[in-house]
């Protein structure tokens, strides 16, 4: 698929520098960012996030950033951010000719099913998911022969290929709702075990679970949260349903990282500990200077290959091109559309 756009860009990562210009263009940026950026650092993000802002309009191009987005990138460049399902709804939502994906290639993926006319473009190909090569789409027949009849509920960090063997896809905010629409007393879940274990305990619904795991939340215990408590004794924890079932079990609040941002917006907690991947921590003390985040750094290498250079990269050479297949398209594309019509609420 070819993009159309304005004027060729001439802009290189070689030719940048922090001039004047710069500086005033990014100030209103830099002036929200000051707490979570060293000024030192600026110097350095403000020449890409200038000329990618500037190429943006050029390539009629839209950026959208997942909360686990550095903050140069998730405040700086995006247009839209969020989790996995406001993803997925805002990239349907956009006239952009471009969609230029911040986040892993499954995302990328579900981008291109819901705009199959567009250009979507993800500025590293090897940003990848745990969870998503945990499985694979000749696993998910193997489920449906040993489970005849028994509908598939497919968390949507997967292939767009375990999509298609699916019957609908959720996210972690609204998988319960997803589950109990099918009407049925058993449904398969895959692939991460935790989320499945906790969507167990929240529905009457028989949850035949499978074992994949996200790398970074697995890697959280809840002898680190105790020792949190036992530093500070007023911190308010939240955790995504990722993590183990002991880490929930340590929670104050367990939610997918919307309904995470939304629980600090409303409670305001004096202090609080985000148990998930850690630029979520940056990126909403952005929006919450008074508050004081104890920030558990779990890193994502996948999330993490996203930069400022290759998505500035990516839009001077309009790569690299996200494609699936139509025969792999059209059911993957159906579980997604399904996921959203169950209801228009909250989001990963």
């Amino acid at each position: 698929m070819t993009a159309t756009h304005g004027s060729e860009p001439s802009v290189g990562v070689s030719e940048l520098s922090y001039t004047p210009e710069v500086a005033h263009a990014t100030a209103p940026i830099y002036e929200r960012l000051r707490t979570v950026i060293p000024e030192i650092e600026w110097s350095v993000h403000a020449p890409l996030i200038a000329a990618i802002n500037e190429l943006k309009q050029q390539r009629n191009a839209i950026i959208l950033a997942h909360n686990y987005q550095t903050p140069e990138i998730f405040h700086g460049v995006a247009d839209l951010s969020g989790d996995s399902l406001a993803l997925a709804r805002q990239a349907v939502e956009t006239d952009a000719e471009v969609i230029v994906l911040c986040g892993v290639h499954f995302m990328a993926e579900t981008a291109k099913l819901l705009n199959p006319e567009k250009t979507v473009l993800i500025p590293d190909l090897e940003a990848g998911c745990s969870l998503a090569a945990s499985i694979r789409a000749e696993d998910v027949r193997l489920l449906r022969q040993r489970y005849p009849s028994v509908p598939v509920v497919t968390y949507v960090n997967t292939s767009a290929a375990v999509k298609a063997e699916s019957d609908i896809c959720c996210t972690s905010a609204n998988a319960v709702e997803v589950v109990e629409s099918l009407g049925s007393e058993r449904v398969i879940f895959l692939p991460d075990e935790f989320l499945g274990l906790h969507i167990a305990g929240l529905t009457e619904v028989e949850v035949i679970i499978w074992k994949g795991h996200c790398e970074v939340h697995e890697r959280f215990t809840a002898e680190e949260l105790s020792a949190y408590r036992r530093q500070f004794p007023d911190i308010e924890i939240l955790a995504h349903p990722e993590c183990p079932p002991d880490v929930l079990a340590e929670a104050d609040f367990v939610g997918s990282t919307s309904a995470m941002i939304r629980h600090v917006g409303q409670e305001r907690p004096k202090r609080v500990v985000m148990v998930t991947e850690c630029s979520m921590s940056d990126n909403v003390a952005v929006e919450f200077p008074e508050i004081d985040f104890i920030r558990p750094c779990n890193l994502c290498p996948h999330m993490k290959r996203i930069t400022l250079p290759k998505i500035l990269a990516t839009l001077e050479n309009l790569e690299h091109r996200v494609e699936v297949s139509a025969q792999v398209a059209g059911p993957a594309r159906r579980a997604l559309e399904r996921m959203l019509a169950v209801g228009q609420g909250a989001s990963r």
